[in-house]
């Protein structure tokens, strides 16, 4: 099963025999969610997701973005009508990281039939509603577990051990800025790897062989293990997307910058070298 799914190819599967749930994840950092955005219009049958009080826990010494209640988290797409049977698309405005945040919280809750709109809203040429669906509760049980997580323990080991990879941009990675989070710098060990370099400018990803050549270069493919980790567990999710699209199998560290950098126990490298 391809982790992502063109426009078109949602408009088929949408007017065929077993169309899947709908997901609408839009989402700004720091900002209001963007219900507003979505009452103003999205994909027929969509339903709205809000990835901070959705698909998120409370903030606090677990990062920005922490795990959400597996049993919290489950309530919520039952309402949207996921069943464990029923394929599930989700979709953001473009960017994507904040459907691969929904895709991944499925995949590690048990989901095995999720997939993440490639290129978002954006890429959507079929018309628009502003009806607001009602659909059938589903019946989806959380089993977390299907698929990698780390904790900061975890993340540190992986960074001695095999491959950590740092999703943020570059000068946050380097400690030259920190717009967010307590402190700049990196995982000690972490190699740099930006998400935005795994899409074209439009949002799409990239060939699948273009990011394995990329995830290559990086090292994934000869590392006993690869982990992402990001700010707040959001780019991070569309990084492990990328990893499987290039046919790497990768954990992320839910936690990730915002956890580790607000514990003053923790190392941080700082400058562009792993240590």
């Amino acid at each position: 099963m391809n982790a992502i799914i063109s426009a078109a190819a949602l408009a088929s599967e949408s007017a065929g025999p077993r169309p899947p749930v709908l997901l609408d994840v839009r989402w700004q950092l720091g900002g209001p969610n963007l219900r507003s955005e979505y009452a103003a219009g999205h994909l027929p049958g969509a339903v709205y997701v809000d990835l901070d009080a959705e698909l998120a826990g409370p903030p606090g010494s677990g990062g920005r973005h922490p795990l959400p209640d597996p049993e919290a988290f489950g309530a919520v797409m039952r309402r949207a009508g996921v069943s464990a049977d029923t394929p599930v698309v989700v979709y953001d405005g473009g960017l994507g990281w904040a459907a691969a945040r929904a895709w991944w919280l499925l995949r590690w809750a048990g989901h095995r039939d999720v997939r993440v709109l490639d290129g978002g809203l954006a890429a959507w040429e079929g018309e628009l509603t502003t009806e607001v669906p009602d659909p059938a509760e589903g019946d989806f049980q959380p089993k977390p577990g299907g698929i990698g997580l780390l904790d900061a323990d975890g993340a540190a080991a992986l960074a001695r051990e095999g491959l950590l990879l740092d999703a943020r941009a570059a000068e946050r990675y380097r400690g030259d800025v920190e717009p967010i989070d307590r402190v700049g710098g990196h995982i000690p060990g972490a190699v740099s790897a930006p998400t935005s370099e795994n899409t074209t400018a439009d949002g799409r990803f990239r060939p699948a062989a273009e990011l394995a050549e990329r995830f290559t270069r990086l090292g994934a493919r000869t590392a006993p293990a690869v982990g992402v980790y990001c700010g707040s567990g959001v780019s991070g999710a569309h990084q492990v997307l990328a990893l499987e699209l290039a046919g790497v199998e990768a954990a992320l560290y839910a936690g990730s910058w915002s956890e580790w950098s607000s514990d003053e126990s923790r190392p941080v490298a700082t400058g562009p070298a792993p240590q």
